[in-house]
């Protein structure tokens, strides 16, 4: 058994030469592909390698890719798991970059991807002239999946699953929020998934004051009779699964929170029956619309692309419109979270549901296996 999984030769394969027809198009000869501090996927996408530090990968068309790490120290693990030549990047990143750069030849334009640094990005203008940012064309490279891309989908889709299952089976009053992430991050980690994300939003159902979950968790404790609302993202590597469920606590739903549910369980289901290859955004909008009909709206996004970034189509529903509907239809292969957060107009109380699906030709392929429904825990 391999110590890591990894991507088929053929695969990065095809990723590098997308990129260099990206660049061709631009006009660019040579990219600096950039993360740092545990951010830039486009670097993971490329090489294998998950930033920690800091990572800049060098890309031309007749030169080998070199990934230049930080900190020295990581410099071996990067070995072991980036396809491509790693060297530490020296005492100063923006200088052994720009140095290797003109070894190569480059006269500018150079290009970049990534969360490029104002140094970084200063040094290279200063050195080459004119630099050219290549973010908007890797997103577009990232939003049809491929095979291999959607097996690992699954993966993390399976270990999102596990942490619903967890809350399910030992969610109980007392629990801190805290508790909960301790709880489902040991749901998944046996199995090496690794934390995308884990919202929770717990409050009371007859006193409501939380409408969606929370980006971090407070030292509140479940009581009997609240609601828990979650949103929770495991990731295989680089490809997370999102599922979004709600609980209420040792007690029934009250009338609110069943017709909120219900609603936001009748605008899923609308919306992913729309879903396939060539359908308009504005599509999903329309089949939302149940939400407003019923009185309500909504505070998060309705629908999102993701795996790979959070990425478009971002929508919202009609009364919580952020900007216009996108003129991109849907393509196969690409995976969607599907997910109507209904809330009351005084924004006090809301409830969460839905997952990623993939877009198919015949429709949306349901990758996750969690329950659906309004789920009881504690008693």
């Amino acid at each position: 058994m391999e110590p890591h999984p990894r991507f088929s030769d053929a695969e990065f394969d095809r990723r590098r030469r997308a990129v260099l027809e990206a660049m061709a198009e631009e006009g660019v000869q040579h990219a600096v592909v950039y993360g740092a501090n545990r951010f830039g996927p486009a670097v993971t996408w490329l090489t294998g390698w998950p930033v920690t530090r800091e990572a800049a990968l060098l890309l031309s068309e007749a030169d080998p890719d070199l990934l230049l790490v930080q900190f020295h120290n990581h410099v071996p693990n990067a070995r072991e798991l980036a396809r491509c030549e790693v060297r530490w990047a020296g005492p100063s990143t923006t200088e052994t970059v720009v140095k290797e750069l003109a070894r190569r030849g480059a006269r500018g334009p150079v290009g970049t991807l990534g969360p490029v640094s104002v140094e970084l990005h200063a040094a290279l203008g200063a050195r080459f002239g004119r630099v050219v940012p290549l973010d908007r064309r890797y997103t577009e490279l990232r939003l049809v999946k491929s095979a291999e891309e959607l097996a690992w989908t699954r993966v993390g889709a399976e270990l999102s699953d596990r942490a619903v299952e967890a809350i399910l089976r030992e969610g109980r009053v007392g629990m801190s929020e805290r508790d909960l992430a301790d709880l489902v991050e040991r749901a998944y980690t046996p199995a090496g998934g690794t934390t995308y994300i884990h919202y929770f939003g717990a409050t009371s159902m007859a006193r409501p004051d939380r409408c969606v979950p929370a980006q971090f968790a407070s030292a509140r404790r479940l009581q009997p009779g609240d609601v828990l609302v979650t949103e929770i993202s495991a990731a295989f590597w680089d490809y997370p699964g999102q599922v979004l469920r709600t609980f209420t606590v040792a007690s029934d739903p009250t009338p609110l929170y069943r017709d909120l549910h219900e609603v936001a369980q009748a605008a899923f289901e609308a919306i992913v029956a729309r879903v396939r290859d060539g359908a308009h955004p504005e599509e999903l909008v329309e089949a939302a619309a149940v939400i407003e009909e019923a009185g309500f709206t909504t505070y998060d996004d309705l629908v999102h692309g993701f795996v790979g970034g959070y990425l478009p189509p971002v929508v919202g529903s009609r009364s919580r419109t952020l900007w216009p509907v996108p003129d991109l239809p849907l393509r196969a292969g690409m995976c969607l979270v599907v997910q109507p957060n209904v809330i009351t107009r005084d924004e006090r109380a809301g409830v969460q549901t839905g997952e990623l699906v993939v877009v198919t030709k015949e429709g949306a392929e349901r990758i996750h296996r969690a329950p659906p429904g309004l789920h009881r825990i504690g008693g």
